[in-house]
């Protein structure tokens, strides 16, 4: 890998704003101590009768960095700040595990071809075109409340991710077992398991790094959809997209609220998309030099 940050400064902007909210969430608690607030004290007082925040931009203040949450005068920088924590970690663990089924899937489908090889295509084809954001919205409504909701949301959503990385690594590994040094391994009797480890995944490496990062602001995405949608993370935790759901209703009166919790989301979103390709690009021998 030879990715020089000074040829690609759009990708040095983005990984220096995905390590700033990275830093932001694993501080949370610090951060919120300096100002002196957390996501889930109600400030009544910073909000007037109707429950529409008192002063500039929605009651930023010396107090609250951010302003204040419409009706419940909770600090809006907390929310941000703690939700990042959310977004991220979903987001993460969603990739994680959308990346390790489609890592096993996909390669062990294009090394052993057959019967196999196919399931696993048909399979893909039909998650492609299956509506998986109805089926994760249908699976958050009827999930018993006994199941922590961010590992629900991890799980489902992950379970959905893997088809497309799943499709690249099949093809490559088509290429790769006729290469002449995996024969050579197959012929001096090395089983599969050694075959894939040792010869296989070594040059699936950077691909599978590539598209975690770029699978991450998708992740993040679907996770603020499905909160924005009321069947994400559960209230009070934290979470961007249904701050974004709860804002719209105050655009006319308080669009701080919204702008804050929405610039979050677009911001991290856009960074890792940008990371995403500057790795891409660094790593494509055709662009490459």
């Amino acid at each position: 890998m030879n990715f020089d940050v000074r040829k690609d400064r759009w990708a040095a902007a983005g990984a220096l704003t995905v390590a700033l909210f990275l830093l932001a969430a694993a501080f949370a608690p610090v951060l919120c101590a300096i100002e002196g607030q957390d996501p889930y004290t109600y400030d009544l007082d910073a909000l007037d009768s109707s429950g529409v925040p008192v002063g500039f931009g929605g009651g930023i203040s010396a107090d609250h960095w951010f302003g204040v949450e419409p009706l419940t005068g909770r600090d809006l920088f907390a929310i941000v700040v703690y939700g990042a924590r959310t977004s991220l970690a979903v987001g993460a663990g969603a990739t994680a595990v959308a990346v390790v089924l489609g890592v096993l899937i996909g390669t062990t489908a294009g090394f052993f071809g057959g019967w196999y090889d196919r399931v696993v295509s048909r399979t893909i084809d039909v998650l492609f075109g299956f509506p998986s954001l109805i089926f994760m919205i249908a699976l958050g409504a009827i999930a018993p409340a006994s199941v922590p909701r961010p590992l629900l949301v991890v799980a489902v959503v992950g379970a959905f991710g893997w088809p497309s990385i799943a499709r690249v690594l099949r093809g490559q590994t088509l290429v790769l077992r006729t290469r002449t040094y995996v024969t050579a391994a197959v012929a001096m009797g090395a089983g599969p398991a050694r075959v894939m480890r040792r010869e296989i995944l070594p040059n699936l490496r950077a691909t599978i790094i590539v598209y975690a990062t770029t699978l991450i602001p998708g992740m993040i995405g679907v996770e603020a959809a499905l909160s924005f949608l009321g069947v994400g993370v559960a209230p009070p935790t934290p979470s961007w997209g249904r701050s974004i759901g709860d804002a719209i209703a105050w655009v006319g009166t308080d669009p701080m609220f919204l702008v804050f919790p929405g610039g979050a989301l677009f911001l991290a979103t856009l960074a890792f998309n940008v990371v995403g390709d500057g790795l891409r690009d660094a790593l494509d021998t055709r662009t490459a030099g």
